[in-house]
């Protein structure tokens, strides 16, 4: 009978200290988590309660297992399951202890600063620290389950005598790597590029979406992802639309016929923006950039809190201004006229002034040059 009860008391209450105690504290942590509302941080370390009951479950059967006298001839290899799990479940806590800690902190901050550009730098930087960290922690608990083997100790004192060359060879091995995961680094703490930047990249424009160690997300106007190593943004130049402020000046280039009335299209223009919601204000402006012979340029300039209201004031501003040159002004369009050839002017002598003399017709006389006249679509007014 003592064969039976005594590993179901030992496995059995472990396992039920392990369900109260975390019911427990999670139970805590929620009521915490309503008095306290300006902070996050209990609700975030709600989170960890899975990780916490696998640490206690663990630390309760590996110290009382020899109690239990179960499995007496796979007790080493039990003990040492138990103690990887332990292990394992206690980074996993610490990773997301820390993250919880991490998320609080940056949370604070952005309540506490109203700039955008700070907070999108600090969260880029949170974001990776919190990489580094968890592979950092991951990386430590790996080694120390390999040293609970008796086999690996051994090994890992002659590893040791080998450091060196171990490390020239990784090195240029994983030369890329290593150069995208300082690239990531420099990105992180030299503020180049943060998470919500609006960025060209090789004629693509998009959104900073993901910023890994490693690789860098863009996503695009279309919803498209451009995924790119991050050493590219420390070694090739790149636009930033977002860099020292979020605000933008447009233009709106029109081709317009020569008549085109320029002070009344101006007017038409502030009109235009006053009644365009993503318009920030701040300056317009309408001028003649060029000229040509058929046509001239028109730019009308425009400005914007943002790269996505810009957009929506250059198109609005585009549509609308064909819209009024149709319906009031459809003379000012370009068009493409033709004429026939002119000749020069006859002088007193019947001579042009290349020295021809005009021919003649059959009746004797003199063919009078024929005025310019546009030949125009029907439709149109004459020029």
């Amino acid at each position: 009978m003592e064969n039976v009860l005594r590993p179901l008391i030992v496995i059995g209450g472990s396992v039920v200290l392990t369900l109260v105690v975390g019911w427990a504290v999670d139970r805590l942590m929620r009521k915490a988590d309503e008095r306290h509302r300006e902070t996050p941080l209990w609700g975030l370390l709600r989170r960890a309660r899975i990780p916490f009951q696998l640490v206690l479950c663990a630390a309760l059967l590996r110290g009382s297992y020899d109690q239990a006298n179960i499995l007496d001839g796979y007790r080493v290899g039990v003990g040492r399951a138990l103690t990887l799990v332990l292990i394992g479940s206690a980074a996993w806590l610490a990773i997301r202890v820390a993250a919880a800690i991490v998320e609080t902190s940056f949370t604070r901050y952005a309540h506490a600063h109203r700039d955008p550009a700070r907070v999108r730098r600090v969260r880029t930087q949170v974001t990776l620290i919190m990489r580094v960290v968890a592979a950092i922690i991951g990386v430590v608990a790996v080694a120390a389950m390999l040293l609970t083997f008796p086999a690996m100790r051994a090994a890992g004192a002659s590893l040791l005598a080998s450091a060196g060359i171990i490390a020239a060879i990784a090195g240029v091995a994983a030369q890329s790597t290593l150069s995208n995961l300082f690239a990531g680094l420099q990105i992180a703490f030299g503020d180049t590029v943060r998470l919500g930047d609006v960025v060209v990249v090789d004629g693509e424009w998009g959104t900073i979406d993901e910023i890994t160690l490693t690789h860098l997300t863009v996503r695009t106007w279309d919803e498209r992802r451009i995924t790119m190593p991050v050493s590219y943004f420390t070694s090739k130049p790149f636009e930033n639309w977002s860099r020292g402020g979020a605000q933008m000046t447009g233009t709106v280039f029109l081709h317009v016929d020569h008549s085109t009335p320029i002070p009344e299209m101006r007017e038409k223009l502030r009109d235009i923006l006053r009644r365009c919601p993503a318009w920030d204000g701040r300056a317009w402006d309408l001028s003649v950039t060029d000229s040509t012979p058929n046509t001239m340029q028109v730019r009308a300039l425009v400005t914007a809190k943002d790269p996505d209201d810009i957009w929506t004031v250059r198109v609005t501003v585009r549509e609308q201004l064909m819209a009024w040159l149709a319906n009031e002004h459809p003379h000012s369009l370009p068009r493409v006229n033709t004429a026939e050839a002119v000749l020069p002017p006859v002088h007193g002598n019947g001579h042009r002034p290349d020295g021809h003399r005009p021919t003649a017709s059959p009746d004797g006389e003199v063919p009078r040059p024929r005025t310019h006249r546009a030949h125009q679509a029907p439709g149109t007014e004459r020029r």
